[in-house]
């Protein structure tokens, strides 16, 4: 039943596992790690994780890095904005069409 004490989900028995934030959280944690293991930065950030903070909003821990490596990341993501700046100003946007073809 319902109301039986067994099926009541309340504050005391809250799991982040049951929310939508916590596998964005993870779902973004496990997408950039995927571009640093590319990057080559991996071991630049051993303490990469997925968390919730304090109001259960998913947030992706980066951990301690070093000014060098903080400056590394800024400008990959300073060449990835400007090479996605100029593929829209040439008409494209990176996804590919399908027109009724079948796969």
């Amino acid at each position: 039943m319902r109301d039986d004490p067994t099926h009541r989900h309340d504050a005391a028995t809250w799991s982040p596992l049951d929310t939508d934030d916590w596998y964005a959280a993870r779902n973004a944690t496990t997408a950039l790690r995927d571009a640093l293991l590319r990057a080559g930065l991996e071991k630049d950030f051993p303490y990469l994780r997925a968390d919730l903070n304090a109001f259960g909003h998913g947030l992706v821990d980066l951990g301690r890095v070093s000014p060098a490596t903080a400056e590394r990341l800024a400008e990959l993501l300073r060449l990835a904005l400007s090479a996605g700046l100029q593929r829209l100003r040439e008409g494209g946007d990176g996804a590919t069409e399908h027109r009724g073809e079948e796969d």
